[in-house]
């Protein structure tokens, strides 16, 4: 009976160590996965991504009225300050 209770703690044993370094390789990946997220390069290329995509979405109808509108306001800046 003693090796039978062996042969079940080695088994036991060979299972927790596959569950250690099945664990292991899973903390690995999320570190990984943490870093990537907070790498100040990929940081900045997922905002200018998002900018890139909000600017796409803006009519263009909308963007050429705001950029007249700013045109106008910087001439009139231009001409209030040259009177004073």
């Amino acid at each position: 009976m003693a090796h039978a209770d062996t042969s079940v703690a080695e088994r036991d044993l060979d299972a927790l160590a596959k569950e250690i370094e099945q664990t292991r390789e899973e903390l690995a990946r999320t570190i990984d996965t943490i870093a990537d997220r907070v790498n100040p390069a990929n940081v900045a290329r997922r905002a200018m991504t998002r900018a890139r995509y909000e600017a796409a979405q803006i009519d263009p109808m909308v963007a050429g009225i705001s950029a007249a509108v700013l045109v106008v306001g910087v001439a009139a800046l231009v001409i209030w300050r040259r009177r004073r």
